[in-house]
């Protein structure tokens, strides 16, 4: 199902991103030649995965690139009418270009347009450049784009499973309160604590709260459990369920909860009802459909 051709792999990732900085020196293998580029015949790729950078970073950096160079070459690929496109490096670039300088010491590889997205992604995740938002948002594409699971996107950027999942759960905030993440108003981890909220409404209000009161994480899960424990919240979600489930349903949906590994609820109108399975990515509803199906081949087998 999942297309598994393509990637680098992490070795092959690993010798482009030895460093964690932006204009140190690193060494390079000797079978990757390294070119003196025209600046003027480079392009900036429209896909890359950053979408924001801090000015005075960049004219801190065109700088040093005036005293000491470009230490390390970008990495570029061939495009058509005899220019180039930046696969990693951009700051670099966008640097150089306000030093002044009219080359660029570069390396030119030829990649396919899976390399040319996961080694973008790689670069700006490894270096730490991307907010947690733009994160999520490469990582969506990369899947959606070449159809790969969570975990094959995990082995390919180099984090873990869990890493891939939570930072895609942050797609699910309200639109305003992912700007306050894009602009460092508000952490990812203050963003996560807030995703249970089920009240949009109040989740902003959370959001705008931690912001302005400049709040720690463990108080913001307090205000979270403050909010789910509250008798207004609670006679809602009483009105939302129209009765109290007995018992035995209670732990109906708590053995689906733990079979499914999501939210599961279940809604009775007398005798009649609807049971709702939350899934919250393409790759959740997969494993949800995954498990169903294994039910299904051993409850056959029972009756043969």
């Amino acid at each position: 199902m999942a297309n598994t051709k393509g990637g680098l792999g992490q070795r092959g990732m690993s010798a482009l991103f030895r460093d964690n900085t932006e204009n140190i020196r690193v060494d390079i293998a000797d079978d990757v030649p390294t070119q003196e580029i025209d600046i003027q015949l480079i392009d900036r790729n429209p896909n890359q995965p950053r979408k924001t950078f801090d000015e005075e970073s960049l004219k801190s950096m065109a700088t040093s690139i005036s005293m000491y160079g470009v230490l390390q070459p970008i990495l570029l690929v061939k495009s058509e009418g005899g220019r180039y496109l930046i696969i990693a490096g951009e700051r670099r670039f966008r640097a150089s270009l306000l030093a002044g300088l009219k080359k660029i010491p570069a390396i030119v590889r030829e990649l396919t347009p899976q390399q040319i997205q996961e080694i973008s992604l790689i670069e700006n995740l490894h270096r730490e450049n991307l907010n947690a938002i733009e994160a999520a948002e490469g990582i969506r594409e990369l899947m959606e784009n070449h159809n790969l699971t969570q975990e094959e996107v995990a082995q390919r950027i180099g984090k873990s499973r869990p890493y891939v999942t939570n930072t895609l759960r942050l797609l699910q905030l309200p639109d305003e309160v992912k700007e306050m993440v894009q602009s460092g108003k508000l952490s990812p981890g203050h963003a996560r604590t807030i995703l249970t909220v089920d009240n949009k409404e109040k989740l902003i209000e959370m959001a705008k709260t931690a912001c302005a009161q400049d709040i720690s994480v463990r108080d913001l899960e307090r205000m979270v459990q403050n909010y789910f424990a509250s008798p207004s919240r609670q006679a809602g979600a009483k009105r939302k369920q129209k009765e109290q489930l007995p018992l035995e349903y209670k732990n109906f949906v708590n053995d689906m909860k733990r079979l499914f590994s999501t939210k599961v609820t279940l809604i009775r109108k007398g005798s009649k009802g609807r049971i709702v399975i939350d899934y919250f990515t393409d790759d959740d509803l997969e494993r949800i459909h995954a498990i169903m199906q294994l039910l299904q081949i051993s409850n056959k087998e029972k009756k043969d």
